[in-house]
């Protein structure tokens, strides 16, 4: 048994990429549980740091051992098998030039930001309160007013769907937006009007300018990824969605067609993957250096503490270069936990090293993993 097992991990360790992908050299930080992580410079020394549930990681010269000395920020508090922190924005809330971190949860509630004091104290971060939104599936950061200001929109399934604003220091204000939405959300401009527009698992809200939105109920995407990608994949200056589906198997695309005449809008599904579950989370972002986006995602591990359908199957992380009419997967990590990896709720791409590469930071129920991306 022993000998078997040894053999699959040599299989599907092994380096069989082609020599136009992307190499990546996996690099353990952490056995934690938490499964969101984001990437701020906490020491300001100049080089990234990591964020990850109650502690920051800290980077160094020394590759070896970078980001395995960490310090205590917080005590997040945890529910049965999950810690209530389900994202990472890194946002400088009370305007005093060091980046604050946004986080919410699912069981408490509550929208809230953690002000961060520096490195030098060794105390935890003040916790502070936005809003009570409901449970929180995740977070995610979106210039809603096109001001070049990132607002804070949590997907609270079931409930309304709202955006914050940092209008001044320490101070957000509530924007409602729809009086429910579902598990799913996703921004960016639909219907090419120059107005960033929601989308969510059933239907998409039109920006109508000042703060009014109308709801085109075209689709029903059921328990989608957070994000849903808007982009043009085609090149007809028709955004199409990326959509995974987070509790299920199946990866997609839908393809948007508008007939002119009398603007009637639909949407073709294409197949990505379909033989993997839990695509929980997306990043869309060149990856590979070839200045065009790709798709940056993969499995959520044990995320609803394996209830989920493929919740034995193994895990992997990859990333899928687009030629312009279909999709192709590259395998970054695959095998059974330990070997394979999978993404949490909120992962991070960021140039740890100042290489000009993006590389992949991991958190989840299966550790804190950074993939250092060799080119």
């Amino acid at each position: 048994m022993k000998i078997i097992l040894l053999l699959f991990i040599l299989l599907t360790t092994a380096d069989t990429r082609s020599p136009r992908e992307v190499r990546f050299t996996r690099h353990f930080v952490a056995a934690e549980s938490y499964e969101s992580v984001g990437v701020i410079d906490v020491n300001k020394d100049g080089k990234p740091d990591l964020v990850s549930g109650d502690f920051w990681y800290e980077n160094s010269a020394d590759r070896a051992n970078s980001f395995r000395r960490r310090k205590l920020i917080g005590n997040q508090k945890r529910y049965n098998q999950y810690y209530d922190d389900f994202s990472t924005i890194p946002l400088d809330v009370d305007g005093d030039g060091d980046l604050d971190v946004v986080t919410g949860g699912y069981w408490g509630g509550t929208l809230r930001w953690l002000e961060n004091i520096g490195a030098a104290v060794n105390e935890t971060w003040p916790v502070h309160d936005i809003a009570s939104v409901g449970n929180t599936e995740t977070t995610r950061a979106y210039d809603v007013d096109g001001d070049g200001k990132p607002e804070i929109v949590p997907n609270n399934p079931g409930k309304p769907l709202s955006y914050f604003v940092l209008e001044k220091p320490n101070t957000f204000r509530r924007v409602n937006v729809a009086p429910t939405q579902g598990h799913g959300l996703g921004f960016g401009d639909v219907n090419g009007d120059g107005r960033g527009d929601f989308v969510m698992a059933k239907g998409w809200l039109e920006n109508m300018g000042n703060e009014r939105w109308a709801l085109r109920d075209e689709f029903d995407f059921g328990t989608a990824s957070v994000p849903i990608i808007v982009t043009d994949l085609t090149g007809d200056k028709l955004p199409d969605l990326i959509v995974g589906q987070a509790h299920g198997y199946g990866l997609h695309w839908y393809e948007q067609k508008l007939d002119r005449a009398t603007q009637t809008r639909t949407w073709t599904k294409h197949v990505i993957d379909e033989k993997s579950a839990q695509y929980h989370t997306l990043e869309w972002a060149d990856i590979d250096g070839d200045k065009r986006p790709d798709l940056i995602t993969g499995k959520r591990f044990r995320a609803h503490n394996d209830s989920d359908p493929g919740s034995y199957d193994a895990v992997g992380l990859y990333y899928f270069t687009w030629n312009g009419h279909e999709f192709t997967r590259h395998t970054i990590a695959y095998g059974p936990p330990g070997v394979g990896k999978g993404t949490g709720i909120f992962f991070a791409l960021h140039d740890l090293r100042n290489t000009g590469r993006l590389d992949i930071i991991v958190a989840g129920k299966d550790g804190l993993v950074v993939f250092f991306n060799e080119g």
